[in-house]
């Protein structure tokens, strides 16, 4: 079984808890029925309103939006006055990642693999938007992005991008590694890494994260947070929506091709 979540909902039940029509989040994998005893099932917030698309739940109200939240807050540590830059940057959970440093108060540099996405970026309120599949030189684009240098790096795609990123940190500079999906397909050894005496002398910190370590108070906490933010404009969300359970596949190498603007939904 693939691994998966899904905005579900109860058809048959035997659990008071789970009435029949209540609509939950699931951890099931793909497939398009599933028993549970209820234990590992979620409600959506109750403060959730007619107004927003459940799958929200999936995307910028939940996991992805989760990832962008305590990968910047928690992570990175970011702060206002800060330089943030974030790769994938119009994905769901880069697109978060930009718009909440800008809450926060930072400068935004986002790097996107379309034209079209680079517009959302914009669209978006990112200072910096950049297409890295057509700028003459990164290392050139990011120092123009910020001469300074940058004190969040948010790294979705890691490889070579990443080690055109790392010397431009700032003196005590954080990196969230949050993925690295330009490796994900590698037939071959992975590129060297930064020269570790960038990371000595610069004093960086690096640290990888799973979402999944944000339980309990913290985590509801941050949904709350996504959801009136979500509800007040802003953060904005795009969703890549595609119909038809047969086509989940399709939608998962798409998704890694870089097909989608936004969160990729499959509507079963």
């Amino acid at each position: 079984m693939m691994m998966g979540q899904q905005v579900a909902r109860v058809v048959e039940s035997k659990n008071s808890a789970w009435p029949t029509g209540t609509v939950v989040l699931a951890s099931s994998g793909w497939t398009t029925h599933s028993i549970s005893d209820g234990k590992d099932l979620e409600k959506l917030p109750t403060e959730w309103p007619d107004t927003l698309p459940l799958s929200l739940a999936l995307g910028t109200v939940g996991m992805t939006g989760l990832t962008a939240y305590f990968g910047l807050l928690d992570i990175c540590g970011v702060k206002g006055g800060e330089t943030v830059l974030v790769n994938a940057a119009a994905g769901a959970v880069g697109s978060v990642v930009g718009q909440i440093a800008k809450l926060k108060g930072c400068k935004v540099v986002g790097a996107a693999g379309s034209d079209e996405k680079v517009a959302y970026l914009e669209k978006l309120g990112f200072d910096v938007a950049f297409n890295y599949k057509t700028v003459e030189s990164l290392e050139k684009t990011l120092k123009k992005a910020s001469p300074d240098g940058y004190d969040c790096y948010f790294d979705n795609v890691g490889g070579e991008f990443s080690n055109v990123v790392i010397p431009q940190m700032k003196l005590f500079g954080r990196i969230a590694i949050c993925g690295a999906v330009s490796t994900y397909n590698r037939t071959h050894a992975p590129p060297p890494g930064p020269p570790p005496e960038i990371i000595i002398y610069q004093q960086l910190r690096m640290e990888g994260f799973i979402v999944s370590r944000w339980q309990g108070e913290v985590r509801q906490k941050a949904l709350k947070n996504l959801l009136k933010w979500v509800l007040e404009g802003k953060i904005q969300y795009q969703e890549y929506v595609i119909e038809g359970f047969e086509n989940m596949p399709a939608a998962f190498m798409g998704m890694l091709k870089g097909d989608n603007l936004g969160k990729t939904i499959v509507k079963a």
